[in-house]
């Protein structure tokens, strides 16, 4: 979803609450619900959110091919050659940080909005949908894989690479296993959380 598109605003204060009826309240509030629940765990979400880590990885891995580069250098042409590599990675990684720590910024505003909004009134059937289980598995199973990875990453590949003028490939796999570690425990920490925080309001 486009950060363009405003989330769903609160539950107006109590004071100026004007529904006609309990049933116009219901309505109301199950559409946010639904569309603050969409914004959360829905699949665009998670497709978005695939999306800027690989543009993360992408990013490093460019950086990565200029500190490597650097370990390589044997005159100043192999040097600013290295430096140009990472000036280019710093292109996507930039915005891809950025994103990803924005996305978590709105995940955390659109869930106190929710509590609001569940906190309005009561629908059983309505709040049920809330769990999602099929999306709750499906961000709890793509997270565990980059968390995953990026521990193989952190164990293998620098071992593979160690010796005499390596650092730079030791320093590409280690950001390499960091990255798929923040982005993997974005993902298990939405995905687990989001599944409590709807067994708690529907409970």
């Amino acid at each position: 979803m486009s950060g363009r598109t405003p989330l769903p605003p609160p539950p107006p204060p109590a004071e100026i609450q004007s529904w006609p009826d309990r049933a116009a309240r219901l309505a109301d509030r199950a559409r946010a619900m639904s569309e603050l629940n969409r914004r959360l765990v829905g699949g665009s979400r998670l497709v978005l959110f695939l999306v800027w880590t690989a543009t993360l990885q992408l990013g490093w891995g460019l950086c990565g091919v200029g500190l490597i580069a650097l370990d390589e250098a044997i005159d100043p042409i192999s040097g600013i050659f290295a430096f140009v590599f990472v000036a280019l990675g710093l292109c996507p990684l930039v915005p891809a940080v950025f994103f990803l720590a924005r996305g978590v910024r709105r995940d955390r505003e659109a869930r106190e909005r929710l509590v609001r909004w569940a906190a309005l009134d009561s629908d059983r059937a309505a709040d049920a949908r809330l769990r999602e289980p099929v999306l709750s598995v499906a961000w709890l199973v793509v997270s565990f894989l980059l968390c995953a990875v990026g521990l193989w990453v952190s164990f293998a590949a620098p071992a593979e690479a160690a010796g005499p003028g390596r650092a730079g490939t030791v320093a590409y796999f280690m950001g390499v296993a960091l990255g798929l570690w923040i982005s993997g425990l974005i993902g298990m920490t939405k995905a687990v959380g989001h599944y409590r925080m709807a067994v708690r309001l529907t409970a």
